[in-house]
């Protein structure tokens, strides 16, 4: 643990402290020659001599300055709450520079969020639910929709608009029918988790369908029944991706 006497001594001093204190480098405990000239501050106003009763008045308390000083040398993280697994290194004040993060969490933009990835029914990304899945499907689909767009295109945005360990792809017709049978419990989760509910039109599927003179046709499949059809690659159609563990 940071001494808080030394501590205000050293580390405060070169914020705050008189000039002299700043300039001199030579072991004593003469609290004047060290910058520490007052009898008194006004309110407390400022920080006692470790080796006597005289005091340098900063205008700040001695609590005050050492927060802010903690601060600025970046001990800002209690490390308490869910996800934590305590401190990191040296504490200051009560507070430290990292924190440990328990099992599935990880330090990541100041805090312990949840690792990207698959837990239970739910899959993160950036410390947010992105898809979610039932306990009987083995592949998880996004909150959203993710627009209208050609087939080619659809491949392309499921296979890339997540996060970077995130294995993303369009789903087959026959994922679509299991999607079908759970559309119930997935929509509540949807809700949950701030997504919307399935649109009523027809989705496009990864499986090919047929070709003819005007191209390839897959199919498309609608959940507003479980209906499916085969259509041109060229035409604009609602688009959900589906997510895989890792």
């Amino acid at each position: 643990m940071i001494n808080t006497k030394l501590f205000l001594l050293l580390g405060t001093s070169l914020y705050f402290l008189p000039q002299s204190v700043v300039a001199q480098c030579v072991a004593t405990q003469d609290c004047e020659t060290l910058g520490y000239t007052e009898t008194s501050c006004n309110s407390g106003k400022g920080v006692k001599c470790p080796f006597g009763n005289k005091w340098a008045c900063l205008g700040l308390n001695e609590e005050e300055c050492l927060n802010l000083t903690c601060d600025k040398l970046g001990f800002k993280y209690t490390c308490t709450g869910t996800g934590y697994a305590g401190g990191s290194g040296q504490i200051c004040n009560g507070k430290y520079s990292q924190c440990n993060c328990s099992a599935g969490y990880e330090w990541k933009n100041g805090i312990c969020q949840i690792q990207d990835g698959a837990h239970g029914n739910l899959y993160y990304c950036n410390n947010k639910v992105i898809a979610v899945k039932t306990s009987s499907m083995s592949f998880y689909i996004t909150l959203n929709d993710l627009g209208a767009m050609n087939w080619n295109q659809a491949v392309n945005v499921c296979s890339t608009a997540f996060c970077a360990n995130a294995r993303g792809s369009l789903p087959s017709k026959s994922q679509f029918e299991t999607i079908y049978a759970n559309k119930a419990n997935l929509e509540n989760l949807f809700t949950t988790y701030g997504g919307t509910k399935f649109s009523g039109n027809y989705y496009w599927t990864s499986t090919y369908h047929s070709h003819d003179v005007s191209g390839d046709f897959y199919y498309m499949y609608t959940l507003s029944g479980g209906y499916d059809a085969g259509c041109w690659i060229g035409n604009a159609q609602p688009v959900r991706a589906i997510l895989t563990s890792w």
